[in-house]
């Protein structure tokens, strides 16, 4: 195998990331119908926010704060009570993404497997426990405990210390986010493969070096 190393992103690249059904299974428990409408007007918060946090602008605190005010306000809880609800909440739907586990079972002896996420620490580490997936992949290393986000170079760079900095032509950053996954990757000087699930658009000026529309075409490709 050319790799010595795959990294890969975790939300929409290794599991499901449904937020509508995280969210609406949060505020059931508070007697609220969570419709799409509400979830259109909480995405009009939220999307900006994540922009904000991989541009370094916001902590990844202010984003779990702030993304849920005019909630604390409506239901007199604090942020942290619904940010912790919510990632509860998404935790027990937590589901691999189809190829996933065949995918992390073929590679899993043959090359070493790591993390690297935007995600939150309260909901990554419970659900690789959950999935089976704990002890297949080290470093796991997570935007909120390092203070950066992907696409920053220093995510990576803090990545590599626990990985004894291997030649970087033998790593391979795997993820479906162009922006913060590939462009991350390019930024740290590693090959990148783009899972491009649904069938996006490429945005100018992002050239992965792979692109593949399944785990299991990646899975073809990396043991091909």
């Amino acid at each position: 195998m050319k790799y010595q190393w795959i990294l890969f992103d975790a939300d929409e690249t290794l599991f499901h990331f449904d937020a509508y059904l995280g969210l609406k299974t949060m505020f059931a428990k508070f007697d609220i119908d969570f419709t799409r409408e509400d979830y259109q007007q909480y995405q009009e918060i939220n999307k900006p926010l994540w922009v904000d946090y991989q541009d370094g602008k916001i902590t990844a605190q202010q984003l779990q704060h702030i993304r849920f005010e005019p909630w604390a306000e409506r239901l007199n809880l604090s942020t942290q009570t619904l940010n912790s609800e919510f990632l509860s909440a998404m935790a027990d739907i937590c589901a691999p993404l189809p190829g996933a586990r065949s995918l992390v079972e073929a590679l899993s002896g043959r090359v070493n497997l790591g993390i690297i996420t935007n995600g939150f620490t309260e909901l990554q580490t419970i659900r690789l426990e959950r999935t089976g997936f704990k002890d297949a992949f080290f470093p796991l290393v997570i935007s909120e405990e390092v203070g950066v986000a992907k696409p920053d170079v220093g995510i990576f760079e803090h990545a590599f210390e626990h990985m004894q900095h291997p030649p970087k032509e033998k790593v391979l950053m795997v993820g479906d986010n162009p922006h913060s996954d590939i462009q991350g990757g390019i930024n740290a000087g590693i090959d990148t493969c783009w899972l491009n699930i649904t069938n996006q658009q490429k945005p100018p000026g992002i050239e992965p070096d792979y692109e593949v529309a399944s785990l299991d075409e990646l899975r073809e490709l990396l043991l091909a």
